[in-house]
C-alpha cells in the first residue's frame, strides 16, 4: 500500500520518520564523553554516623619509672624531716635549759644569765618549737607521698608550709646569731662588754643551739627543693 499516495489523496500530511539508532550504551560510537562524578560525604548531614574518636597515645614505659623516682624523693623527704625535727628539738631544748650564775663577793649577791633575759633568745626558742611541732605533724603527709607518689595536693601543702617554717626558723636563728656574736666580741662603740669572758658556760650552749637551728634551716631548704622538683615532674 502506498502511503504517500493515499495521503495525498486523502489530504493528510505525511511525516517522515527517521530511524534513530540505539547507541547510548556505547559512549564512543555516539560521541558522549563520560564525566566521572566523585561522591562527597558531608559530616554535617550524617546524623546517625558516630564521630571517630582517636584514642590518646599513652606511654606505659615511663609511668613506672616516674613513680619510682617520686617514691624515692618521698623517702628522702621523710628522712630529712626526721633530721630537721631532731635539730630543731635539740636547739629549743638547749636554749630553754641554758642559764648560769656567777658568784660575786658572796653567794647572796650573784650575776645571772638566762635565755629569758634576752627577748631574742625567747623568740628563738618559740620559733624552733613551732617548727619542730609542724615537722611532727607533717610526717603523715610525707608518708602519703611515698604510698601515693602521684598525689599533688599533699605535696603542694608540704611545699607551702615548709617555706613558712623555713622563713620562721631562719629569722629566729639569724636574730639569735647576732646576739651571740655581740656576746662573744662585744661592741666598744656602745659599751657592750664581752659577756662570754665571764659566762663561759652560757655562751657555748647558746652558740650550739644557734648552730643546730641553722642546720635545720639547711634541711628545710633541701625539703623545699625536693617538693618543687616532685611537683615539676607532675
Amino acid at each position: 500500500m502506498d502511503l504517500s499516495r493515499s495521503g495525498r489523496d486523502s489530504g493528510d500530511i505525511a511525516i517522515p520518520v527517521r530511524e534513530v539508532s540505539k547507541s547510548s550504551k556505547s559512549g564512543k560510537e555516539s560521541g558522549d564523553i563520560p564525566i566521572p562524578v566523585r561522591e562527597v560525604k558531608s559530616s554535617r548531614s550524617g546524623k546517625g554516623v558516630p564521630p571517630v574518636v582517636m584514642a590518646p597515645t599513652i606511654r606505659l614505659g615511663n609511668a613506672p619509672q616516674a613513680a619510682g623516682w617520686k617514691r624515692g624523693v618521698g623517702i628522702i623527704d621523710l628522712i630529712l624531716r626526721v633530721c630537721a625535727i631532731t635539730a630543731t628539738l635539740a636547739a629549743a631544748a638547749v636554749m630553754g635549759t641554758t642559764s648560769q650564775n656567777l658568784p660575786f663577793f658572796t653567794q647572796f649577791f650573784q650575776f645571772q644569765a638566762s635565755y629569758d633575759d634576752f627577748p631574742t633568745f625567747t623568740f628563738f626558742l618559740a620559733g624552733n618549737a613551732i617548727t619542730c611541732a609542724y615537722l611532727l605533724l607533717s610526717l603523715p603527709f610525707s608518708i602519703v607521698c611515698i604510698v601515693r607518689p602521684h598525689i599533688v595536693g599533699a605535696r603542694m601543702l608540704l611545699l607551702i608550709f615548709d617555706t613558712l617554717a623555713l622563713a620562721l626558723t631562719m629569722a629566729a636563728a639569724s636574730a639569735a646569731a647576732a646576739i651571740v656574736y655581740l656576746a662573744h666580741n662585744g661592741n666598744p662603740n656602745t659599751n657592750w662588754p664581752q659577756l662570754c669572758q665571764q659566762f663561759n658556760e652560757f655562751c657555748p650552749r647558746v652558740s650550739g643551739a644557734v648552730v643546730g637551728s641553722f642546720l635545720a634551716v639547711f634541711i628545710l631548704v633541701a625539703l623545699v627543693i625536693l617538693s618543687a622538683a616532685a611537683l615539676r615532674r607532675n
